[in-house]
């Protein structure tokens, strides 16, 4: 008797398992198939990135490769090619989104929907490669807003995992991947914790006690896998250690977690005794504080949220808005993020126009460098993408006004690696069924 219940438990929890991936996979947009003859973009205001703006230009891409660009009188064999004429149109590279939780994150109130942490606290073998899901019905609302790439990163314990860059389109993560394995994710232990009273609802600052103890354990893991490093041939494999290789080897950036000034000059000491030289700062609300230090050590700063409120009571209003102006003006590479989110990814490149809006220094376009070429850079793939010009990947949008600006940044075409995506989405589902029923 209590086996038939059990079974029948199964049995209803499975179909409806299935009814849900089928209703999933029935109403997200389908891959883009590959290129399968040039296409010419024409009469469109072209922003490149990598120069300035091109009024009535012309961009020309084949096979997934952008083979001309240029004002009106640029040549391009017309024979065979695709002809879309874009007057008043803008047309911009694709914005590229750090340090997100895209693909691994979809429901946050439900456990099952996240795969972006592993259990234990030094995972750096944790790749965010093979759990990467392209049916997430976040990607589709991340294209409508011109973001066609992102860094999955996994996220918790001291060091997190290992991430990668993926485009946000693509049948399975073995489509989509652009870069594999890019860097390790650590978590410096900071200095000040905030706690939080669940009685009375109020916050406090204290030092965090623990923070040796997570530094000493920081120390010996490195110690052990900088050792392993030199092994020419070691037996067994060493999953957790080997994952560190590419950060020694400088084949891959070592990502640090640090928000306060102290701790962002600790955790780049910490990272230049062994021998790292690819580092980037992630978070850095306090960066400004350290600009030279982090100019003198070439590092870059990933900052997360610019929408946000100022960092203590008696600070500048506008510091967070200002922030990244700030960082380029005092020679730091700098590029924008929105932390560990996912679904507010898509407001990415509106970060950059306040940004722009709220510093002397920062013109529109170098403003737009802070999603595209920038994070290009700091990730390794401006050979392929950040930036339109010949060779690189087609990965480029079209939108109806400023990219930078909420209100205009309409997107009326995507193209990744010169495919054309499907801009349909969940949200422009449920306009359009509540539109039909209430017969607007």
């Amino acid at each position: 008797m209590n086996f038939n219940i059990y079974t029948n438990r199964f049995l209803l929890f499975l179909i409806c398992c299935i009814a849900a991936a089928f209703r999933a996979e029935s109403q997200n947009p389908a891959a883009a198939p590959p290129q399968t003859k040039p296409v010419a973009l024409t009469g469109a205001t072209i922003h490149p990135v990598s120069g300035q703006p091109i009024p009535n230009g012309v961009i020309v891409f084949d096979k997934g490769i952008i083979t001309a660009v240029g004002d009106s009188a640029t040549p391009f064999d017309k024979a065979g090619t695709e002809i879309i004429h874009l007057p008043g149109k803008h047309v911009y590279p694709g914005a590229i989104a750090m340090a997100s939780t895209v693909g691994l994150q979809e429901i946050a109130a439900v456990r099952a929907t996240l795969d972006y942490q592993e259990t234990g606290t030094l995972n750096p073998n944790a790749r965010a490669l093979v759990a990467y899901n392209t049916d997430s019905e976040i990607i589709p609302t991340l294209r409508s807003s011109g973001v066609l790439i992102v860094q999955a990163t996994p996220q918790g314990g001291l060091l997190s995992g290992t991430s990668s860059v993926f485009h946000t389109d693509g049948w399975n993560w073995e489509d989509a991947v652009l870069m594999k394995d890019d860097g390790v994710w650590l978590n410096w232990p900071p200095y000040i914790a905030s706690s939080f009273n669940f009685r009375d609802f109020s916050s406090a600052l204290k030092r965090n006690e623990a923070r040796q103890e997570h530094i000493d354990q920081l120390k010996r893991f490195f110690s052990d896998a900088k050792a392993y490093q030199a092994l020419s041939d070691p037996q067994p494999v060493n999953l957790r250690l080997h994952a560190m290789k590419g950060v020694f080897e400088g084949k891959a950036n070592l990502y640090i977690r640090a928000e306060q000034a102290r701790d962002i000059v600790e955790s780049v000491g910490f990272a230049h005794a062994y021998g790292i030289g690819g580092v980037v700062i992630v978070g850095g609300r306090e960066a400004g504080k350290v600009t030279g230090f982090l100019k003198e050590n070439d590092v870059a700063v990933v900052l997360n949220e610019v929408h946000r409120l100022p960092d203590h009571q008696d600070a500048d209003v506008y510091q967070p808005y200002s922030l990244p102006g700030r960082l380029l003006e005092g020679g730091v590479r700098t590029a924008l993020s929105y932390g560990n989110e996912s679904w507010r990814v898509r407001n990415l490149s509106y970060q950059a126009g306040t940004a722009a809006g709220f510093s002397d220094f920062l013109s529109r376009e170098e403003a737009l460098r802070l999603v595209t070429l920038y994070p290009a850079r700091i990730l390794g793939i401006d050979q392929l993408v950040g930036s339109l010009e010949t060779g690189k990947h087609a990965t480029l949008i079209v939108t109806e006004g400023d990219m930078l600006d909420m209100k205009t940044n309409i997107v009326e075409l995507a193209f990744i690696k010169g495919s054309r995506t499907d801009l349909d989405d969940k949200q422009k589902r449920l306009y359009r069924k509540y539109k039909e029923k209430y017969g607007q």
